[in-house]
């Protein structure tokens, strides 16, 4: 399986490395999964042989892109032209570009030209299915081609796997919860008599918020995976433009300690229902005995289920190395898939 690896921030560099980490293992169930080209945004490394993570790891660290690999490496290539240009020879294109909400790019452009190539796609680019998931799927169809994409929602939880595999036969009325880790951080600390501001910048230390947390705060990553879910799990044709967002900005330790003398809690939530065909986030105060009442960085979904009943998963969020174990996930069902055509 030879593999081009677009994006080479946190994910990217993670799935390099469980690339190499995991090799032994991976060929030992018949994965021999082979580097041959990585991109970041100032350039590129392609090698049909195949490419050396501790020399991608150096050309990043000490120069600061991929593009000064040696020998192999090119800088002022951009990451489409592996696959427009064929540069070379690649069967699964792994694109992990930062997310953008706004136009999907470059990721969205990634992903059909990889499509309309006849590559198949493995992604934790939330952006791209966002903004045009439905029709994403179709162009995955109509060259039959796969589009994985586990690692968009749930990071180290596998709240897409658990409703594809554990659910199948039943119908998924609803679904609700708490997919940014960040803002369940940020909420939690302010419960224990934090400013948003303090426990922003608290957040921001450890790693779970970026430099620019409006995505987590203002509640698009969670709407963008609301849109992932609703769509492929649960049928809708909605893009993030259907779902009415509002974040927690506004949240103060005063209203949230008075929630709690309420015996309730407040979380930002994600919601879909299939019946009133409405998607939303926004902050909800709920039960302290609810399923959903998680603290710190976890996770949690509520499946509503026609037979089942409601359903609850809890896990870690997204991070570098869980979405990462994802993605490998991934590799390893396109594999199984092609192995027996079904894809």
């Amino acid at each position: 399986m030879r593999i081009a690896l677009l994006g080479y921030g946190n994910v990217g560099r993670a799935v390099a490395r469980l690339l190499e980490s995991r090799r032994n293992h991976l060929e030992g169930i018949g994965l021999y999964p082979k580097l041959v080209a990585v991109a970041d945004s100032r350039g590129v490394a392609i090698n049909p042989g195949g490419l050396d993570y501790s020399k991608l790891e150096e050309a990043k660290r000490s120069r600061g892109s991929v593009g000064f690999y040696p020998d192999y490496g090119r800088i002022g290539v951009k990451a489409v032209e592996i696959i427009s240009d064929r540069l070379v020879d690649v069967d699964v294109v792994i694109e992990v570009t930062p997310t953008n909400i706004v136009d999907g790019e470059p990721g969205l452009t990634h992903i059909r030209e990889a499509l309309k190539s006849g590559l198949h796609v493995v992604t934790a680019n939330k952006g791209p299915l966002a903004l045009a998931m439905p029709s994403l799927l179709e162009l995955a169809h109509h060259t039959g081609r796969g589009l994985m994409f586990s690692g968009t929602v749930g990071g180290g939880t596998p709240f897409i796997r658990f409703a594809e595999k554990c659910l199948a036969g039943d119908r998924i009325l609803g679904l609700e919860g708490i997919l940014n880790g960040t803002c369940n951080y940020i909420l939690s600390s302010m419960e224990d008599g934090l400013s948003f501001e303090q426990a922003l910048r608290e957040a921001q230390r450890l790693g779970y918020a970026e430099a620019d947390p409006s995505m987590d705060v203002d509640g698009w990553d969670t709407a963008c995976k609301i849109v992932i879910l609703a769509v492929h799990i649960m049928g809708a044709r909605i893009t993030l433009k259907d779902v009415e967002v509002k974040g927690i900005r506004g949240m103060t330790k005063e209203y949230l300690t008075e929630a709690c003398k309420r015996g309730s809690t407040v979380k930002l939530l994600g919601s879909v229902d299939a019946k009133r065909g409405r998607a939303w986030v926004a902050p909800v105060e709920i039960p302290r005995n609810s399923p959903l009442a998680v603290s710190g960085n976890l996770n949690a979904l509520t499946f509503h289920v026609e037979n089942l009943g409601s359903i609850t998963m809890i896990g870690k969020g997204a991070g570098g190395i869980e979405t990462a174990h994802n993605i490998l996930k991934d590799l390893i069902e396109l594999k199984m898939k092609l192995q027996y055509r079904s894809i």
